[in-house]
């Protein structure tokens, strides 16, 4: 099955056409999409600005950590979730959007970024647990992670203003004369 075929089969879901045709169901799942996302994004913040030195420098990183990466994943997977369930109502439109690619870049890149992390820094937390920041390569990817996150947050508000109602068109046919849209004639003048 090429991806087109896939594409089309996901939209042709009975979940896909169920929450195209609600009212109310995408409007549900993107709100909750756009909380967990404000909730990832917070609570990442937090963890990263302690990293940096700029928050709550004076609390251990490993209570910081503990406390709040539960927190985080949760949120993470509440938007995976509500995300997924957005891409299947029309799969061919995100999946060829710029800007959809883009995000999904940027989200594998924030992975990367915490792996890089968790298997350097992440392994010697009780060596600079204490510190008012982590090391040097740990405030590097404390604020590679917020631009990542403040990228994706864009990328993702840039999806919503290129695709609201979008279908992938057939191009227009070559008898159409986009002049006569210039020189047509406009509404009545108003009766006085």
């Amino acid at each position: 099955m090429n991806i087109a075929a896939f594409l089309k089969a996901l939209e042709a879901t009975a979940v896909a056409t169920k929450i195209r045709e609600s009212l109310y169901v995408f409007p549900f799942l993107e709100s909750t999409h756009v909380i967990g996302l404000a909730l990832v994004f917070g609570t990442i913040a937090i963890i990263d600005l302690r990293l940096i030195g700029l928050a709550s420098s004076q609390r251990s990183f490993k209570r910081i950590y503990s406390d709040i990466l539960k927190w985080t994943w949760a949120a993470f997977a509440l938007t995976a979730l509500t995300g997924a369930l957005m891409f299947i109502t029309n799969a061919t439109v995100y999946y060829h959007n710029f800007y959809f690619r883009a995000k999904m870049l940027l989200l594998v890149l924030a992975g990367i970024n915490m792996g890089v992390f968790e298997l350097t820094l992440g392994r010697k937390v009780e060596s600079w647990d204490k510190s008012p920041s982590a090391p040097p390569l740990g405030r590097a990817v404390g604020v590679l992670s917020i631009a990542l996150w403040i990228a994706v947050i864009f990328m993702g508000r840039l999806i919503g203003f290129t695709t609201t109602r979008a279908a992938v068109a057939a191009p227009p046919s070559n008898s159409v004369n986009f002049d006569d849209f210039l020189n047509a004639p406009g509404p009545p003048p108003p009766k006085k």
